[in-house]
């Protein structure tokens, strides 16, 4: 799972005038992006203390994670770069749109990232590898993680690569026309929890509020939530199948990661629609696309057979 750096480089196919990789005002974006969610994160955390957090803040907040975290994986993730599932051009342009406000890149660039990442996966290529050029030891090992979890969003002079990597999208009018507009899906996603603040308040004051915790500290736990598996599902947990990478399994994230934290399951067999294949695996992605097959919104789920599963576990055995 990628979440990636704002603006790359050059001209986008999509049409978007992009600035050059590494340049001041790329960097200087990508690192407010990511820092000032957090500062306002600070803040939304003392506001807290003081007595300002009310039911409604906790509301907006989890009614924007729920539809934006939903975004990136199940729409992002498995359907636009996995294509684990098929669906119509309104349910796609609606996935797209709201992975959009989780201000995690443009879903063409995002695509592209991610698919990279799959190809090189912890070898040289891999835009986020925590394994790869920081050296070794514990200090290789800290920078790495660093790396894998922010370092790449800040500092990488990689690019995307979408004519390569996502050319299916770039054929795609409704996602082009999703990731030109990505500039005002990230707007909508800070405007929608502010109206809900003042619909659900009656003040302006509440709106704010809203915004605040529908739109900065939602967005700030999104990034890092997404940033996690890139650095820690490839450093701790259980590797469960042979990959030939440093996938991991972590269960304790895979709740607020919505399933995306079985990342070995995932690794093993990218295109499955669903990543929690044990008992107690919980997914609550894959639970989201069961319920949206059951009532015919999407179709052509990829499943993988036991047979398939245990044929891996063997080979991971030997």
């Amino acid at each position: 799972m990628s979440s990636t750096p704002l603006h790359p480089a050059g001209t986008a196919a999509s049409g978007r005038a992009l600035p050059e990789v590494g340049s001041l005002g790329d960097r200087v974006a990508n690192v407010a992006v990511t820092v000032v969610p957090l500062l306002l994160l600070g803040f939304a955390v003392w506001e807290a203390w003081g007595g300002t957090l009310h039911w409604q803040d906790v509301l907006v907040f989890w009614v924007m994670y729920l539809l934006t975290g939903f975004g990136v994986t199940v729409g992002f993730h498995r359907l636009f770069t996995h294509r684990s599932f098929k669906t119509s051009a309104p349910m796609r342009a609606l996935f797209g749109v709201l992975g959009s406000a989780s201000v995690e890149g443009p879903v063409i660039e995002w695509v592209a990232y991610h698919r990279r990442h799959h190809q090189f996966s912890d070898e040289e290529g891999d835009p986020h590898s925590p394994h790869v050029g920081h050296g070794s030891g514990f200090f290789g090992a800290l920078r790495g993680l660093w790396y894998a979890h922010v370092g790449w969003v800040w500092f990488s002079s990689e690019p995307a690569e979408e004519e390569h990597y996502a050319k299916d999208l770039m054929r795609d009018p409704v996602m082009r026309a999703v990731d030109r507009t990505f500039l005002l899906w990230v707007l909508a996603g800070i405007a929608i929890p502010f109206g809900l603040g003042v619909a659900l308040t009656g003040s302006v004051a509440g709106g704010l509020t809203g915004a605040l915790w529908g739109g900065a500290v939602r967005i700030c736990v999104g990034h890092h939530v997404t940033f996690s598996i890139n650095s820690l599902c490839h450093f701790f947990g259980r590797q469960r199948y042979a990959t030939g990478d440093e996938s991991r399994n972590l269960a304790w994230l895979a709740v607020p990661t919505f399933g995306e934290a079985w990342h070995n399951n995932h690794h093993a067999f990218p295109t499955a629609a669903r990543h929690g294949v044990g008992r107690w695996e919980v997914d609550p992605s894959g639970m989201l696309i069961a319920g949206m097959e059951r009532l015919g919104l999407i179709w052509d789920v990829v499943r993988i057979s036991p047979e398939r599963r245990e044929a891996k576990l063997a080979a991971a055995r030997a």
